[in-house]
Order: structure tokens, then sequence, then C-alpha cells
């Protein structure tokens, strides 16, 4: 006997991520505009984050640590 079920929909939200900056990194960051650099020596840092919006993905924000901290955290705080 066949039964009804509902299929769950998946709710998208925005979140971010805590990455290290690779050579040939081209982005820049949503809040100074400036290229978020590759350092040879240097371990930098860069917060990316996945946008959603109206439960659909809509871009990829990305962020000096600085600069995200200065924009209190928009998209919560990053994961590791």
């Amino acid at each position: 006997m066949a039964t009804k079920s509902a299929t769950q929909t998946k709710k998208w939200h925005s979140r971010a991520v805590t990455r290290t900056v690779d050579a040939g990194n081209s982005a820049y960051c949503a809040v100074c505009d400036e290229l978020i650099k590759f350092r040879a020596r240097i371990r930098a840092d860069q917060i990316i984050c996945n946008v959603y919006v109206d439960n659909k993905w809509d871009r990829v924000e990305h962020y000096h640590p600085e600069c995200y901290k200065k924009a209190k955290a928009p998209y919560g705080n990053p994961e590791d």
C-alpha cells in the first residue's frame, strides 16, 4: 500500500569559511575592494562566503580576515 510522504527541501543559508590564499588568487575584498594577495613566505588567510538569496546560490564574496571583522561578520563566524 502506497503512502503519501512529503519531500522536504533543504533551506540554504549563507555561510563563511576560512581558507588560505592560493597562488594565482585574483579575488578582491568585498569591504576594502583591494586584491587579496598571495605571499610566498606568509601563510595568509581569507574569508570566503557563499551567499544565498531566496534559497538560491547568488554569489561568492571574499574578505580579508580583518575586513570581515570590521564588517561585523555578515555571514556568521567563519568555519575552519
